[in-house]
């Protein structure tokens, strides 16, 4: 697919009026909280803190829990700044991002690549410091995947973008894990494997009811180029493939029958849902009948459940 050329106009035009005008010191505070996306560190943070719990068998010391919380919010925080520099083009043409503080003018270019490089750079050390230098590479690694290889590279360019793209979200359990034993094994990676397959059936759902937006500047999302049909079979084969990997742990006796119970009553629910979109898209049913967000909501579902799991297991065993 040939990617169109993204309008030329000055990232932060519709905010300029508001650059040359007195801009509220509590707007700007919160216009930096808004540059670290904190509602999607929240669901990375679901997925560091039960693997702390699971690496120790039970409660891990509370101040690792902290700091590995803090330095992991740092370089999340450092990774979205980032990527809004970045793309901040294609976020004044897009209705879903035409808010974000770069596009409004409440925080500048400049101000938006100095704070995202110091939050890595602080995260790094925070994490090298007082958790361990595995953690800190972990995280680093985490972040430029994010910025370089999927902002950079990925996203604009093919529609796998978000199945690679999404390792960087599949890093924060092998963090936690590492945090607790400055070493990794197979739970975190089998963790890890789980987190990149459900990437895509949760974000595909989402880029379906937005596609015109992906679609308006460019970016290849799947669901761009392909029909309803083919999206929802690709969003069914993967989610076999995340409950059959998340179900792996209890066999390789990491968990037990909770977790198991768990994961099979959640998977159970999911594999559901994503079966009953694709009998909507083969139905070509369109618009709000499709209900493709359904999919979306339970996602964030799932993935809670299943790593509250994670962490209460230790203690039912």
């Amino acid at each position: 697919m040939c990617v169109t050329a993204v309008e030329s106009r000055p990232a932060g035009v519709l905010g300029e009026s508001k650059r040359s005008s007195h801009r509220p010191f509590g707007a700007r505070v919160k216009a930096f909280v808004a540059l670290t996306k904190p509602r999607i560190i929240e669901l990375l943070l679901i997925t560091t803190v039960p693997v702390m719990f699971l690496a120790e068998q039970g409660v891990p010391d509370l101040t690792l829990v902290l700091l590995t919380c803090v330095g992991g919010y740092l370089s999340a925080g450092g990774a979205n700044a980032l990527n809004m520099y970045i793309d901040r083009d294609i976020d004044a043409l897009m209705d879903r991002t035409s808010q974000r503080p770069l596009v409004t003018g409440m925080v500048s270019p400049r101000e938006c690549l100095a704070f995202g490089i110091s939050l890595a750079v602080v995260s790094t050390l925070l994490f090298g410091l007082t958790v361990n230098w595995l953690s800190a590479w972990l995280s680093l690694g985490a972040l430029l995947f994010y910025v370089v290889v999927y902002t950079m590279i990925l996203k604009r360019r093919t529609s796998q973008n978000i199945v690679w793209g999404g390792i960087a979200g599949c890093m924060p359990v092998l963090i936690g894990w590492s945090a607790v034993t400055n070493s990794l094994t197979w739970a975190p990676v089998i963790l890890f494997l789980v987190i990149f397959f459900w990437t895509p059936p949760h974000y595909w759902p989402l880029s379906m009811k937005v596609k015109e937006d992906y679609a308006r500047v460019g970016v290849p999302m799947l669901p761009v180029i392909a029909s309803n049909k083919t999206v929802a079979k690709q969003i069914v084969l993967y989610s076999w493939v995340m409950v059959a990997v998340s179900l792996l742990l209890t066999p390789l006796g990491y968990t037990g029958w909770f977790y198991t119970l768990v994961a099979l009553v959640a998977g159970g629910w999911w594999l559901w849902e994503a079966h009953a979109l694709q009998n909507r898209a083969k139905a070509e049913v369109t618009g709000g009948k499709l209900k493709e967000m359904r999919l979306f909501h339970w996602s964030i579902t799932y993935v809670s459940l299943l790593f509250v799991a994670i962490a209460v297991d230790p203690f039912l065993r």
